[in-house]
């Protein structure tokens, strides 16, 4: 019971920033919506397994991936921020304002990988996952880096609608989440 009255919680701030999102199917932010909240019901199970055994192999595993998700958050929102020229020329209105790039951002982690923010919740999430893996759970992770998944696809069609052959260009020589992989 408390553990649903925290996912309740916790989810309302996802609420409030998705809603806009939660009724255009065709919004990256609707997949992305379903991510977070695959991500909120890891946490709740998880939160107490934060700091258990700290140096074990399953939590060196996590906070390995914590660091890589906080890197790559970190860095992809501050190139978003110096090169992606944010402007109101984008019209979409299910886009927050730092989505709204007016230039294509090719360099620095771009360079290497199109969508360092969504890698970033999927670190995350499989970091929140190492906490204390379980089979329901495992699940619940898969979800979330499917969600991501589509998440970043239908990104994809936004800035190909947008930035048109430039951005197909772009996609063909990077890669969607890990440098030279994938």
């Amino acid at each position: 019971m408390k553990s649903l009255i925290y996912f309740g919680i916790l989810s309302l701030p996802v609420i409030l920033l998705s809603w806009r999102n939660l009724v255009n199917i065709k919004s990256h932010g609707f997949y992305r919506f379903f991510s977070w909240e695959c991500i909120v019901g890891l946490f709740v199970v998880n939160y107490k397994y934060w700091f258990v055994d700290p140096l074990g192999p399953l939590q060196l595993i996590s906070w390995t991936l914590l660091f890589l998700s906080t890197y790559l958050v970190i860095y992809g929102a501050v190139m978003m921020k110096k090169f992606g020229k944010s402007g109101k020329e984008r019209a979409e209105d299910h886009l927050y304002g730092f989505e709204k790039t007016t230039e294509l951002i090719d360099n620095g982690v771009f360079k290497y990988i199109r969508h360092p923010l969504y890698a970033s919740l999927i670190w995350l999430t499989w970091a929140v996952f190492f906490k204390n893996p379980a089979l329901i759970l495992s699940f619940v992770a898969l979800l979330s880096t499917l969600f991501l998944f589509l998440t970043a696809r239908f990104d994809e069609k936004e800035c190909i609608a947008y930035f048109g052959d430039k951005y197909i260009a772009y996609m063909k020589r990077s890669k969607m989440f890990i440098p030279f992989i994938l």
